[in-house]
């Protein structure tokens, strides 16, 4: 395969954010997870709380980080349990938290519940050199509501806002991640979460303003990537 090529699927992999949030997940689809992401060269792994240590051990010494998500998948948890959740999951060895703002005060308008619960998730941890994802439940949400969310995120300096906890009604669409894009600007990232299952898929996301991926189907989307270069080849 040609150098520009191979370059090509690496940055693909690169928006990949390799996600198992099953309930049912054991420590060997967690391990097998991570060892996929080694393979593949992937962002990250999503993982929950309790997971966050093993992965960390078996990426050690990778290039792969760890999320894991905070106040999952209701947002309903209070502010200061999000926060210290946040902390736990830093300490365990995550570096980066995907945080479910409180969907019933944003729809309900109380944007200064909202921004005061993503502050202080943000507080903990940037405090602790990692990254803040807020994710909005877009499927739950009017477009109003969505650029609320987003601006709240940004001007609290989260790093990311994301579509989706892939446990609600539906998960990314082209229109939102377009839509969020266009609130929080160029230098802010966008996740697409939930529903993301093909190369096509992804594609499509990225060309609406998505600059990271969250999906449990990565290693199709990047087998699918690589035999398309192939082909081109």
């Amino acid at each position: 395969m040609p150098a520009t090529l191979e370059a090509s699927v690496r940055e693909i992999a690169a928006l990949i954010e390799h996600t198992l949030l099953k309930p049912q997940a054991t420590g060997a689809d967690i391990r097998r997870l991570c060892q996929e992401a080694r393979q593949y060269g992937f962002a990250t792994v999503c993982v929950n709380p309790y997971w966050v240590a093993l992965a960390a051990s078996e990426l050690a010494g990778s290039s792969v980080q760890v999320a894991a998500v905070a106040g999952f998948p209701l947002g309903a948890n209070t502010p200061g349990i999000k926060a210290a959740e946040t902390e736990a999951v830093i300490a365990a060895g995550a570096r980066e938290v995907d945080m479910v703002l409180n969907i019933g005060e944003l729809c309900a308008g109380n944007l200064q519940a909202v921004q005061a619960e993503i502050a202080a998730v943000v507080a903990a941890a940037h405090a602790r050199e990692a990254l803040v994802k807020v994710i909005l439940e877009t499927a739950l949400l009017s477009d109003d509501q969505k650029i609320a969310g987003c601006s709240i995120s940004k001007q609290v300096e989260a790093d990311f806002v994301k579509t989706s906890t892939g446990f609600s009604t539906h998960g990314a669409t082209v229109h939102d991640v377009a839509l969020m894009r266009r609130v929080v600007g160029p230098d802010m990232g966008v996740k697409a979460s939930g529903g993301v299952r093909t190369l096509e898929d992804l594609e499509a996301m990225r060309a609406a303003g998505a600059n990271r991926i969250g999906t449990s189907s990565g290693v199709q989307i990047l087998e699918a990537a690589q035999a398309a270069r192939r082909g081109a080849s």
